[in-house]
């Protein structure tokens, strides 16, 4: 249906909403009691959940919205043991803490009219507390979100006590596992900067929509790849809606993972855009050294990699020290510089000295492909000052601390800093 981040996306999913997607999924299967449904997990929702003014009160009042998901196709649970056999444990791609994620085939085998695809099927945890809520809370996002950087979300099941999720099938699995599993070929550099991009386009699509989304969980296991390494944000569970009008954050439980969340969300609760902006500053880092961002069999002062590395990120004696080893130094000083003073920014203590993602997008585009010999136009020594604090604004780029004496460290004598095309990894 298109790029949908123009309509208002909201945070919770009202128990309206779970009593229409109850009956769209249960249309192929007898006897459903939606209402025992409703009641069962009404206690789910908060009092911060009713409040919600961007929440739907009433049935009809979700109906109004429901062509949002007319994309989505409502799953019955024997479809989805169809294409799992059974939820088979050779078909396990995956586990979290949401449940065991199933490698499935669908086509019209399946469903007369379905084309065919291979899908990666969520079950849901029946034990998990918060299961419920997050298996709502990423229908509705993803039930109206489309962007090539998102992954996307094929259909549900709501089935009973039943919760699933089929979404597209992404060969590659996570960054996780092509950055920190020993048994895997290390990316390139040029890969990495390209999955870094396709990961800001990502989360800078969630930020500018008419209601912005916070994604609030950014990190390397959430960022799949498909064949062609093309990053998508997937685990929409955590997702809130963002401040509206005046408001300034979001109050919220402190949720996420140790090592991404920004420090002045785990201090307050006070959720903003700038606190993704934080986490990506965090798997941008992850790229650039091929370490994790906590690592406990480190030495005890490199165990937290931002506390480690962002010391060095702004100086250019030192910063070249921190690259990952495996990269082996074919990769051009020019484009590693503006990555860590990017990463530098990202990872400021004063959330207002946060880049805006837009201009995340727009750092990381020249590095693609050898274009980070292009200079930056109207690049001063310091970033754009307001108020006295350092900020970026429409356009404003990052600074440029990189000397004309730049060099490639490549010892391939063929490579010029002064050519058209930067050196990248074999």
């Amino acid at each position: 249906m298109g790029n949908c981040g123009t309509r208002e996306e909201s945070a919770v999913v009202s128990n309206a909403q779970v009593q229409q997607l109850h009956t769209s999924s249960s249309l192929a299967v007898k006897n459903a009691n939606n209402n025992a449904t409703d009641k069962r997990h009404i206690h789910n929702r908060s009092i911060s959940d009713l409040s919600d003014p961007s929440t739907p009160r009433n049935l009809e009042d979700f109906r109004k919205n429901s062509v949002l998901y007319t994309h989505v196709i409502a799953f019955t649970l024997y479809e989805l043991e169809t294409i799992t056999k059974s939820f088979r444990s050779d078909y396990i791609l995956g586990e979290g803490g949401f449940g065991t994620v199933y490698k499935g085939y669908i086509d019209e085998n399946v469903r007369v009219g379905l084309k065919s695809l291979p899908v990666a099927v969520k079950v849901l945890n029946k034990e998990g507390l918060q299961g419920h809520r997050e298996w709502l809370t990423e229908v509705n996002f993803l039930g109206q979100l489309r962007h090539p950087n998102l992954v996307k979300l094929i259909g549900y099941c709501c089935e009973d006590d039943h919760r699933l999720l089929v979404y597209e099938f992404m060969f590659r699995g996570s960054l996780e596992n092509h950055l920190f599993r020993k048994t895997t070929v290390p990316l390139p550099w040029a890969r990495r900067m390209m999955i870094a991009l396709g990961a800001a386009k990502g989360l800078a699509f969630l930020h500018n929509a008419e209601r912005p989304v916070i994604y609030r969980d950014f990190k390397t296991s959430n960022i799949l790849l498909d064949s062609d390494y093309t990053a998508k944000l997937s685990d929409f569970g955590l997702a809130k809606a963002g401040p509206q009008g005046d408001e300034t954050h979001v109050s919220t439980r402190v949720m996420g993972t140790y090592g991404y969340a920004a420090p002045e969300y785990v201090m307050t609760g006070h959720l903003t855009a700038r606190s993704d902006v934080y986490s990506f500053g965090v798997v941008l880092l992850e790229l650039l050294t091929g370490r994790k961002s906590v690592d406990k069999t480190k030495p005890s002062k490199e165990q937290n990699l931002v506390d480690w590395a962002r010391p060095k990120l702004n100086d250019k004696r030192k910063l070249l020290q921190i690259i990952d080893p495996r990269l082996e130094s074919q990769y051009s000083i020019r484009a590693a510089q503006k990555a860590c003073s990017l990463a530098y920014y990202c990872l400021s203590q004063n959330p207002k000295a946060r880049p805006l993602m837009s201009d995340v997008v727009e750092t990381l585009e020249p590095l693609q492909s050898g274009n980070d010999a292009i200079e930056y136009s109207s690049m001063g020594t310091t970033p754009f000052v307001r108020g006295g604090v350092p900020d970026y604004r429409m356009r404003q780029r990052l600074i440029n601390n990189v000397g004309s004496g730049a060099s490639c460290r490549s010892p391939n004598s063929n490579c010029s800093p002064n050519g058209p095309a930067a050196c990248r990894v074999r």
